[in-house]
C-alpha cells in the first residue's frame, strides 16, 4: 500500500496519490482548529489538530518529513535506503531505518512472506520502476526470485547487509510510519487530539471539538472522486492499499501491479482495495500490501484471529459488482455511501 505507489507485494504505501482522501472539518467553540497543509514524498499532506496555544509547527514537520526522506526515499540517490541498495550494506545515521526494517520482519513472518520488500528486482523487471519499456512476459522470474526474500537480510540496530543484488523497497510501510513519527511530534509537543494524513494514510488521536470522533473516507474504486464509506476513527490509524490505478499495458496486455514475492509472479485478484486499521500506521500500512497478496478468503481468516487487526475490502464478485468485508471490530464505525 501506501499514497504510495501500490507496491503490493512490496507493499503499498502510497507515493502516488491514490488512496483515501479524508475529510477534517471540525465545528464548536472550544479550542481552535490548526490546519496545515503541504507536499512531501510525491504527494500531499493534511495535518488539523487542536493546541491551546494556537502554535503553527508547519516549518518543524516540513523539516521532519525532509529528513525522514533522507533516510529512507528511493528517489534521492544519497537516502540512507538508496545507499544500501548501491552497496548491500549500511550503517544506519538515523533509527527510522532500523524501525523500518523490524517491522517489515515482523509482518513479513506473521504473513509468511505476503510482505516482502526485498521485491524491488522483481517491481523494476516487471516495468514498475524507473525502466518502463519491458515486456513483463519476459521476466526471468526463478532468477529473479534468488535476489527475494527477506531472510536474507541480516541487521542489528547498528547496520544491514545482504549479499548483491539484493535491495529494499519499504513503498509499502515507509510512509505509514512516517504519519506515525509526525503523531509522536504533536504528543511531545503536548497535543493529543489531531488528525494527520499523508497520500491517504490516517493517524488520528483523541476527538474533535464538540466530543466528535475524526471522519475519514475510504474512495469508491469504481467512481473516481467518490467515497465507498465513512469511518469514525479516535486514536487509532487507517491505511490503505488498491490495485485499481496502478497498472500497465504491453502490447495490447494490461497488467497490474500485485506481485506475489512468494512465486515470483503478477496475479489476479477480485480486491480492488484494502483498508487496515491498527494502533499505529507503520503496522497497517505494512499489512494491507500483505493482505492484497493473501487475498479475500485468507485475510478474513488472519484478522479473525487478531484483535489488534481490523480490515475493510471492497471486492467484485463473478457479476463485477461492488462488494464489501467489513472485520467484526470496525464494522460498526463504518458508513457505507
Amino acid at each position: 500500500m501506501t499514497n504510495i505507489a501500490i507496491h503490493i507485494a512490496g507493499g503499498m504505501s502510497t507515493l502516488f496519490s491514490m488512496l483515501p482522501l479524508a475529510t477534517m472539518a471540525a465545528t464548536g467553540r472550544d479550542t481552535t482548529m490548526i490546519s496545515i497543509d503541504g507536499e512531501a514524498q510525491g504527494t500531499t499532506y493534511h495535518i488539523r489538530y487542536f493546541d491551546p496555544q494556537n502554535r503553527n509547527f508547519k516549518h518543524s514537520i516540513d523539516s521532519i518529513l525532509g529528513e525522514f526522506d533522507k533516510c529512507l526515499s528511493l528517489y534521492q540517490p544519497d537516502s540512507e535506503l538508496s545507499v544500501f541498495n548501491r552497496t548491500s550494506r549500511h550503517t544506519f545515521r538515523s533509527p527510522w531505518f532500523y524501525e523500518v526494517l523490524n517491522k517489515s520482519k515482523e509482518i513479513y513472518e506473521t504473513t509468511g512472506g505476503a510482505f516482502d520488500p526485498t521485491i524491488m528486482p522483481l517491481w523494476e523487471a516487471y516495468g514498475f520502476g524507473i525502466k518502463k519499456n519491458v515486456n513483463p512476459e519476459n521476466v526471468n522470474v526463478d532468477s529473479l526470485l534468488q535476489l527475494v526474500g527477506f531472510k536474507q537480510i541480516e541487521f542489528d540496530q547498528k547496520e544491514i547487509r545482504t549479499k548483491p543484488g539484493v535491495k529494499l523497497d519499504f513503498n509499502g510501510i515507509a510512509q505509514g510510519y512516517s504519519v506515525d513519527i509526525l503523531g509522536a511530534f504533536l504528543k511531545s509537543r503536548h497535543i493529543h487530539r489531531f488528525m494527520i494524513e499523508i497520500g491517504g494514510e490516517v493517524v488520528c488521536s483523541g476527538i474533535k471539538n464538540g466530543g466528535k470522533a475524526w471522519v475519514t473516507g475510504i474512495e469508491n474504486p469504481l467512481k473516481p472522486n467518490a467515497f465507498a464509506a465513512t469511518v469514525q476513527l479516535t486514536n487509532r490509524a487507517m491505511t490503505t492499499a488498491g490495485n485499481y490505478h496502478n497498472h500497465i499495458t504491453r502490447n495490447g496486455i494490461t497488467y497490474n501491479h500485485i506481485i506475489n514475492p512468494r512465486t515470483g509472479a503478477m496475479e489476479q485478484t477480485e480486491l480492488l482495495s484494502v483498508t487496515v486499521f491498527a494502533k499505529d500506521a507503520i503496522t497497517a500500512d505494512g499489512y494491507d500490501t500483505a493482505f492484497f497478496v493473501m487475498g479475500l478468503e485468507a485475510t478474513k481468516t488472519f484478522v479473525k484471529n487478531r484483535k489488534d487487526i481490523d480490515v475493510y475490502m471492497l471486492y467484485t464478485n463473478e457479476e463485477e459488482q461492488l462488494m464489501s468485508f467489513a472485520s467484526d471490530g470496525i464494522k460498526d464505525l463504518i458508513q457505507e455511501k
